[in-house]
């Protein structure tokens, strides 16, 4: 029995050996695990990307309304993922973004809106009779750097139209008015050392003969200039003349700018 015995544990003390290196590579994996995972906690978080903002920008140097649409559109065209809002009745811009999408915006905002120069425009219409001034008038137009100033002087001459009857004997007549006198439109801009003027100058008048479509129908003569001129400012420029057709009497119309502010 004896010698069986020392067989068997002969014969067994090779299988410890076996035994030993896998707990080996466990103890050493799970080791590792634990720097591994003590490794990442050390670490600083990774900071997480900042969430949308909104923001208010007040425009304070508006002119006309086609100002802040050329912002709005502007702002919308650079900043496809923010959100922009125009409210007229505060003349401000809402935005809703990435705070680096607000920060370009109030940079695009400063940029273009800024103070406008405004000038005086004054147009003289000067009669002439065979060379000779005979009288001349004077109109004066305050406009702002990129917008438009409208002028009107005169009266409103009506027109029928039509009639119709609404089961009557009576008829019912169509009457539209007709501006009629003297009507200036003005721009400007700066270009290069001057300005560039766009104006449209339309004198018109009731002739006294009638039209021969109806006894009450009245002829309107009109004259009209429109054009693009570049002033220097405190120096006149004539834009254009006209010959009164059937007399010696001539028209011209001359334009001066002044810097008011």
């Amino acid at each position: 029995m004896k010698s069986n015995c020392d067989a068997n544990l002969s014969r067994r003390t090779p299988c410890v050996p076996k035994l030993v290196g896998p707990m080996l590579t466990l103890m050493l994996f799970a080791s590792g695990a634990a720097a591994q995972a003590q490794q990442a906690d050390s670490r600083p978080a990774e900071p997480k990307p900042d969430a949308d903002t909104y923001q208010t920008i007040y425009l304070t140097n508006l002119a006309q309304q086609s100002d802040a649409n050329d912002i709005q559109t502007a702002l919308r065209n650079m900043l496809p993922k923010a959100r922009v809002y125009y409210v007229a009745s505060q003349g401000a811009l809402t935005l809703h973004g990435a705070p680096e999408d607000i920060q370009l915006a109030q940079k695009i905002v400063s940029d273009l809106d800024h103070v406008k120069k405004i000038y005086r425009l004054t147009y003289t219409v000067t009669e002439l009779d065979n060379g000779k001034r005979t009288g001349a008038q004077h109109f004066a137009l305050i406009v702002a750097s990129g917008s438009r100033t409208t002028f009107k002087q005169g009266s409103k001459v009506p027109i029928v139209t039509g009639s119709y009857e609404e089961g009557s004997s009576a008829a019912n007549t169509q009457v539209q008015y007709q501006d009629v006198g003297m009507s200036i439109e003005s721009s400007v801009d700066g270009y290069a050392d001057g300005l560039r003027l766009r104006s449209k100058v339309e004198q018109s008048s009731v002739a006294e003969e009638k039209s021969g479509v109806g006894p009450q129908d009245p002829v309107v003569r009109q004259s009209v200039l429109e054009g693009i001129s570049t002033l220097v400012q405190g120096k006149p420029l004539v834009l254009g003349s006209l010959d009164i057709q059937g007399t010696t009497h001539r028209q011209e119309i001359e334009v001066v700018a002044e810097l008011i502010r």
